[in-house]
């Protein structure tokens, strides 16, 4: 009897490593993760990440038909199956991720870069499922962005089209250093290390008293800035209303190029809602042409917040949009 037919999805963070079996109708039978950041060889890094999904296949209690592996990772590249120059990861230049992966397995492996799944996830399983045009970006360790136009997940040229992470926010010799060499990108302002980031140049500007000052570089976090943030933090507060203002800046000239019906915000920063929609959504709509005000939705994605990242690797094996 033929088991159940099943993705493996892989997303690929800067900290962790998610992955999960996912049927055609997105339930996730089982899920585990590893720590990105314990391996400095990619090669050591694969064979373990494949080793940990054969052991976690075996506790499903079914039989399973695996048809491939769909990974998502930043800068990855759709066409050659590749990470290419990721900012951060561990491992430097290009890396030929599916090639390592076929090493282990003669299945279909598809990669692609994070957001692009998460934008092909939200298609299928989430609140783009009516959608032709749309635009999700991820709100992660770094900024991801996939772009949906007219029905289509766009790639570009050399498959990395929608990289406005990596654009200029605040360009210049004096501003932020950016993992991928250069200054001022909008990722090390709205992301999690962005926040941070922000956070901790408001306390050293301000003698505004907060108990987030006990805490240490390496101890503060995106998640402990939120949970003060709930509670009232003045410093919390307007760490977030600054990183949703430079999102809502940036997502003005989103909108100019693209013309989307709807933008969703995926990832852990996004769960801090309000704090960080509402500027985001007033600064878009300070910035935009005026034949695009009022028009332009700014969602929270759709997709099951536990699975999501598993669920858009996921949805690469079973989209057409596979080259």
């Amino acid at each position: 009897m033929p088991g159940k037919e099943v993705a493996v999805g892989i997303d690929i963070g800067g900290t962790n490593t998610i992955f999960g079996f996912a049927d055609r109708g997105g339930n996730i039978l089982a899920e585990d993760r590893l720590k990105t950041t314990h391996y400095e060889e990619v090669e050591v890094f694969v064979a373990a990440l494949y080793e940990k999904i054969l052991v976690t296949a075996k506790k499903i209690s079914e039989p399973l038909d695996i048809k491939g592996f769909g990974i998502g990772a930043p800068m990855g590249n759709i066409n050659k199956g590749t990470i290419e120059h990721a900012a951060g990861l561990p491992w430097k230049g290009i890396i030929p991720l599916a090639d390592l992966f076929r090493k282990h397995t003669d299945l279909p492996v598809v990669v692609t870069n994070d957001a692009n799944a998460a934008a092909v996830g939200e298609m299928i399983y989430g609140g783009a499922k009516d959608m032709k045009n749309f635009v999700v970006i991820t709100l992660g360790t770094g900024l991801g962005s996939g772009f949906v136009i007219d029905g289509k997940l766009v790639y570009g040229h050399d498959g990395f089209a929608g990289e406005i992470g990596h654009t200029a926010i605040r360009p210049g010799p004096s501003n932020r250093d950016c993992g991928c060499g250069r200054k001022g990108c909008l990722e090390t302002y709205v992301s999690a290390t962005g926040l941070k980031r922000t956070l901790l140049k408001i306390m050293a500007d301000s003698i505004e008293p907060s108990d987030l000052r006990k805490y240490s570089f390496e101890e503060l976090d995106a998640e402990i800035i939120h949970d003060y943030a709930k509670k009232g933090d003045h410093l919390a507060i307007r760490a977030f209303q600054h990183t949703g203002r430079m999102l809502g800046f940036k997502l003005a000239d989103v909108v100019a190029h693209t013309n989307p019906e709807a933008i969703f915000l995926f990832g852990g920063l996004a769960l801090a809602k309000d704090l960080i929609f509402e500027p985001a959504k007033e600064y878009m709509e300070e910035n935009l042409l005026s034949i695009y005000k009022g028009k332009v939705k700014l969602l929270a994605s759709q997709l099951s917040t536990q699975n999501a990242a598993v669920l858009g690797a996921s949805s690469l094996i079973w989209t057409n949009e596979i080259k």
